[in-house]
């Protein structure tokens, strides 16, 4: 779920998405509703400029259309996603968004003269989006063992294994058969359907009666807050409000790995923030948590309709909690983060390939990431490696101040025994 006020980049989160499917073989399903034809227009060229319409197709029931329409829409997206599902292959929905077609349901039920409940909803209108977003799933994968060289058919199978453990268990069952026989996957199963809904609220106001709808039904949510995006942390996302109930089960092992810093890092940043407001002197660490936190912030800024790479995420994240941005000037953290994911492509992508292919934080990673930020930081100019050159240049800044002011001195005294 991506939640949040109006014009805080909730439409932008979900096309990057769409944009980020590129060359993964997901089909995408954009389903609009209840927005001006021009805000469509918009995201239909964000899309074919970055080449994302090859797989992915647009449902508009616009601002202009019946109430009818509006409310219909969703789930002729859905079907059209579910086609994909269940034949095997994996579709993205995205619906953009559903608070419109809840309060055009409620216009349709008002109409028909059904009694109103709250916020003059009709009764059934969390079963409006339940039944919805419930038909995203991932289909079990069905293994058979066939003769080599055949294709696997779902009629005429002796057995169809099924579950988290077919695999493993079909393969084997090969095996035992005898150097004839292989086990495959059945083409048809193992597909998956992923709905991104986006809800809008009124004054960041969550606990309203669509939002704490949709909340319940789906596995978490992106709040995203119009103070950030303001602010100029884009995309706006309050660390603090968004959870995920799926958590680290659906993240890579390196990516889980530093994540876990990067959170706790964040968490006590914001609380030593707040408390800064109020507090004159801070202790040293208290200084080194605060502008940590700063360059983790800059970190996670990024461009809009820019997608990144998980395995870029990794190595940028990894050198931000491990500090090798602490020395960086804050305005200058982009262009670090720029300058070193360019370093990374030319330079470390076998840690980068180490990293998508093993997904795991392994010492081998550890030790190629560590490499190639030492490499970079000679580069850059600052970092760790470069941290002794910058204090030197410091304190040789700091000799040449009194120096010229000794000499500033004699030559007054010099002006002042002349006269």
């Amino acid at each position: 779920l991506i939640i949040g006020d109006r014009q805080t980049g909730k439409t932008a989160v979900a096309v990057d998405t769409i944009i980020n499917q590129k060359g993964k073989g997901v089909f995408c399903f954009y389903v609009a509703i209840g927005q001006k034809q021009s805000t469509v227009a918009q995201v239909l060229t964000k899309l074919e400029d970055a080449g994302a319409m090859e797989y992915t197709t647009i449902i508009v029931a616009g601002a202009s259309e019946s109430a009818p329409l509006q409310f219909i829409a969703p789930y002729s997206g859905c079907t059209m996603g579910e086609y994909f599902r269940d034949t095997g292959r994996h579709a993205l929905l995205i619906y953009d968004d559903l608070s419109k077609q809840a309060t055009a349901y409620r216009q349709l039920s008002l109409l028909l003269r059904r009694p109103p409940g709250r916020e003059a909803y009709p009764g059934d209108v969390f079963y409006l989006h339940s039944r919805l977003l419930e038909r995203a799933a991932k289909m079990a994968e069905e293994w058979v063992v066939v003769k080599k060289g055949e294709e696997p058919k779902r009629d005429g199978a002796e057995k169809i294994w099924s579950g988290g453990e077919a695999a493993h268990e079909a393969k084997e069952a090969a095996k035992a058969k005898g150097d004839g026989f292989e086990a495959k996957q059945l083409p048809d199963s193992g597909g998956s359907l992923t709905a991104l809904p986006i809800i809008e609220t009124q004054a960041g106001d969550v606990s309203a009666y669509i939002p704490t709808n949709v909340i319940s039904i789906t596995d978490g949510q992106i709040f995203l807050e119009s103070d950030l995006f303001y602010s100029g942390v884009r995309p706006a996302i309050n660390v603090g409000i968004s959870v995920s109930r799926v958590g680290g089960s659906a993240q890579i092992g390196a990516m889980k790995k530093v994540a876990g810093t990067l959170r706790l890092d964040l968490a006590q940043y914001r609380e030593m923030a707040a408390f800064a407001q109020f507090a004159s002197d801070l202790d040293k660490a208290t200084q080194q948590q605060l502008s940590r936190g700063q360059r983790l912030v800059e970190i996670l800024k990024q461009g809009q309709y820019v997608p990144m790479e998980v395995e870029k995420q990794v190595a940028v994240i990894y050198a931000a909690t491990n500090g090798w941005v602490d020395d960086i000037e804050v305005d200058k953290v982009r262009q670090w983060e720029k300058e070193f994911l360019a370093h990374m492509e030319a330079n470390g992508r076998d840690v980068l390939d180490l990293i998508r292919d093993g997904k795991k934080l392994s010492d081998d990673v550890k030790k190629g990431l560590e490499r190639e930020l030492k490499d970079f930081a000679k580069i850059f100019g600052t970092g760790k490696a470069g941290q002794k050159s910058g204090k030197a240049k410091a304190a040789k800044k700091a000799e040449k101040k009194p120096a010229k002011k000794k000499a500033a001195k004699k030559e007054e005294k010099k002006v002042e025994e002349e006269e």
